[in-house]
């Protein structure tokens, strides 16, 4: 971990001190935050205030200062002179000087650095590396994928001198961008993984976005790539000299350094082998698809080339798993919130995760439970290691830790009183009591060999096998998506109506406020207070409120839109009767939606002068519903639209000018920018659905089930109610667990729909039934427990409701809350 004084950093950056004295500018900086959400201890630690597009560092230094934060590099202007005991450092960037200082710390630690970079399996191949090498040599690598500007320079900055190698993955997405991380890194050894269609709209072509990402290897001594890739080969081959460069092959009649040959087991494992410089080679990977093999490949490679390869790599290369690149975020038993994080367990990736649970630890009543196995680190005696661990968890406030192996069980001393112990996962099994675990988040945080999936076997709640999986991270792309399309002033209100779109509503809420929303918006004021009772703050607007939730809305801060005067006056009353003071209201304006909303001029007046002759209520926003924003022909009607808004609007601004005005939904945030005003509201495009090609969302929802019974149906016979499903030949067909019930429409049947199993499409046969389906998988080895994609990346939700004639709102909406919802995040 780095380790700077003030003066160091002074030095480094560039940056003028604008408090401060000597005694100060000696005390050691050992940790940097850039994000005031995820600080938990300020001692000794450093706060950068880094400018994005849409969040700024400096607004949070007063709530920094008043967590005990003490130490500030910053690039605006700020009134440091209100921080009395505080040191700021001004820079030009503070970006650049993040990268300036994990480039210093990266010079003082004289081992070998290993980059990995390409469009594809750059944290697979980090970690599996890491499985397979970490038993012989001391290693520290990226958390989870910090392959950014940004998250290059955290990475290098937790590297120190007590390890051997250093295993960074860099990713970029723009010209400009490698120099900069080549010159955090500076690599000795390079890894090329593939290259495909990821951010290729920022490069003119794909030999662009090579030449770009092997800046990376300009100064490396070996570069391993694999030989099949032409147009990586071709490139690499023709930037660097033969002497610097490893290549492996699949082909057997492509030359390379490293030919590899591949033999598939018949218990679905496979077989990689090769000969180099007369020694011959073999390891058994537990996978036979192409990705895997080409990114065990990779490991397999360098291994081979730097002397790794013996019998304990064998062993690991036959242990590897599948890399859980993010958290799964899960219903638990008793009311609990289960996080998974046990695929690894190192000291980063713990602080991470403990950023994380906070982050979902919103309800005051629910508390924080830790589960952690031994950790796996070369750094620290195990006394140290406990020592640090306990420090590091005290300003989390864990409720209930468990510690798991008997390294850590040796040390419970260090630890407090209350925590238990156990010398194994089994030994924790054994002694298993579901009503110990009662109301709290639960994060599970353990190395592989402690299998820590049965202990998520036993608290997560039950429900049947099919599952709506949601990418958080992908939520938050497409929030970012239209933020760029934004004006830095425009505020966003984010519609989680609905169970926020079928996708579940305080996961997806909370996930918002994490990223600073303005607004949420509900239908009724039952989803509202459910937020409010799980700890949501930020703003939330109810569009259909109803007379006898008044009270309860004003009681838990939840704004209605006012959209007549029956619910204008009703509201007032209700209001009188709490004695509150400039309670906020929005205004709902009609212009050619005919819904809600009032349609002229002297009603708004009425109701504008009433508002203003008291301080009961006070107008926030006024906005109007576009009709026809996601269809070209009816553009000029929703060009009429905007001026009658613009026009009825004006009348609530000529008597209160601080109304914020919004009439955009997501189509119209894609296709009308220059009618964004003070506010838009992001509904369907959040969710993975956009209108237009100009807008790149990422697909938020994976909807999946299980194969629970395989069936030879012989010809003649029929399949499902009403015998529908003829057979006219013999078939295979096969079972899941979904049906109308689910939301899985009955409109699918018979060969209407298609799922996705292995790699292929197969139809509905017969009619959905209510709660399964049965699909014709004729021809094809599919086994029970088969892995069903009902909707995602190969049956999309625009094909789904194409299929049955409707729209992707009701297909998303109409999954049932039965199915259960399970949260993914990096």
């Amino acid at each position: 971990m780095m380790s700077f004084t003030i003066d160091d950093i002074i030095k480094i950056t560039g940056g003028q001190l604008l408090n401060g004295n000597n005694e100060n500018n000696t005390r050691r900086i050992t940790q940097v935050s850039i994000d005031s959400r995820t600080l938990m201890n300020p001692d000794n630690c450093i706060f950068i205030a880094i400018r994005g597009d849409r969040h700024d560092g400096h607004n949070y230094i007063e709530h920094l200062y008043n967590k005990g934060l003490r130490c500030f590099l910053i690039s605006e202007d700020v009134a440091y002179d209100e921080y009395a005991d505080a040191i700021f450092i001004k820079v030009e960037s503070s970006l650049k000087a993040l990268q300036q200082l994990a480039a210093a710390n990266r010079k003082v630690c004289n081992y070998p650095v290993l980059a990995i970079t390409g469009s594809n399996g750059k944290t697979i191949v980090k970690e599996w590396l890491y499985d397979v090498l970490h038993s012989q040599v001391k290693i520290i690598r990226s958390p989870k994928s910090f392959n950014s500007q940004v998250g290059v320079p955290l990475s290098v900055l937790n590297m120190n001198e007590q390890y051997d190698l250093a295993i960074i993955e860099a990713g970029i997405s723009q010209l400009g961008e490698m120099d900069k991380l080549r010159d955090i890194i500076n690599p000795t050894v390079g890894i090329f993984t593939n290259v495909g269609e990821a951010h290729q709209m920022n490069f003119d072509s794909k030999e662009a976005k090579i030449k770009e990402k092997l800046k990376l290897f300009k100064d490396c001594e070996t570069i391993i790539y694999c030989k099949d890739q032409k147009d990586v080969s071709e490139e690499i081959e023709s930037a660097f000299t033969s002497n610097r460069l490893f290549s492996w092959t699949l082909c057997a009649d492509e030359q390379a350094d490293l030919k590899i040959d591949c033999k598939i087991t018949g218990d679905g494992h496979t077989i990689i082998s090769s000969t180099y410089n007369d020694e011959q080679y073999q390891a058994e990977i537990p996978f036979v698809g192409d990705a895997s093999v080409e990114n065990a490949s990779h490991c397999f490679a360098f291994a081979i080339r730097f002397g790794y390869l013996n019998s304990n790599s064998h062993r690991e290369f036959s242990n590897l798993q599948p890399v859980a690149m993010r958290l799964e975020i899960k219903e638990g038993v008793n009311n609990c919130l289960l996080i998974n994080d046990y695929y690894n367990s190192d000291i980063n990736s713990l602080e991470i995760a403990l950023q994380l649970q906070s982050g979902h630890t919103n309800n005051d009543e629910q508390r924080k439970c830790l589960i952690l196995s031994d950790i796996e680190q070369f750094e620290y005696s195990d006394e140290q290691l406990a020592e640090r661990l306990n420090a590091l968890l005290s300003p989390y406030n864990i409720s209930k830790l468990i510690i798991i192996g008997d390294k850590l069980s040796e040390q419970k001393h260090f630890f407090d009183s209350e925590a238990e112990f156990f010398d194994s996962t089994e030994d924790f099994l054994a002694n298993f009591d579901a009503k110990d675990y009662n109301n709290y988040t639960i994060l599970l945080k353990g190395a592989r060999e402690f299998r820590f999936e049965r202990i998520a076997s036993v608290l997560q709640k039950k429900y049947h096998q099919t599952q709506l999986e949601i990418n958080l991270n992908a939520l938050v792309e497409n929030l970012n998506q239209y933020r760029a399309r934004l004006e830095s002033g425009t505020k966003i209100m984010i519609m989680v109506k609905a169970f926020s779109y079928g996708s579940g509503t305080i996961e997806i809420a909370r996930a918002l406020e994490y990223q600073k929303v303005d607004y949420l918006a509900v239908a009724v004021a039952d989803e509202g207070l459910e937020l409010r009772k799980a700890g949501i703050e930020t703003p939330i607007v109810v569009m259909n409120p109803e007379y006898h939730s008044y009270e309860m809305m004003i009681e838990n801060r939840l704004e209605p839109n006012v959209y007549s005067m029956q619910v204008y006056e009703l509201f007032m009353q209700a209001a009188r009767r709490m004695a509150v003071r400039n309670f906020p209201i929005h205004i709902k304006i009609e212009t050619g939606m005919y819904r809600l909303g009032f349609d002229n001029e002297e009603e708004l007046n009425q109701l504008m002068d009433s508002i203003c002759s008291e301080d009961t209520l006070k107008v926030v926003s006024v906005f109007s519903h576009l009709a026809a924003s996601d269809s070209p022909q009816h553009d000029s009607f929703t060009s009429l639209q905007y001026d009658r808004f613009l026009k009825l609007s004006t009348v609530v601004q000529e008597q209160q000018a601080d109304v914020s005005r919004h009439l955009l939904n997501s189509a119209g945030i894609e296709r009308f920018p220059q009618y964004q005003l003070d506010m838009v509201r992001l509904g369907i495009g959040l969710y993975g659905f956009a209108q237009s090609s100009n807008v790149r969302c990422e697909t938020v929802a994976r909807w999946t089930s299980t194969v629970s019974q395989i069936k030879n149906v012989p010809a003649g016979e029929t399949v499902g109610y009403g015998r529908r499903g003829t057979v006219e030949k013999d078939k295979k067909i096969a079972v899941i667990p979904v049906g109308y019930a689910d939301g899985y429409n009955r409109r699918l049947s018979n060969g209407v729909g298609k799922v996705w199993i292995d790699g292929n499409e197969y139809p509905i046969i017969g009619n959905v039934c209510m709660d399964m389906c049965m699909i014709d998988i004729t021809g094809s080895d599919i086994e029970q427990g088969a892995k069903v994609e009902l909707m995602g990346e190969h049956i999309t939700m625009e094909r789904l409701a194409d299929w049955v004639d409707t729209i992707p709102y009701e297909i998303l909406t109409g999954i049932s809350q039965r199915v259960r919802r399970v949260y993914v995040q990096e």
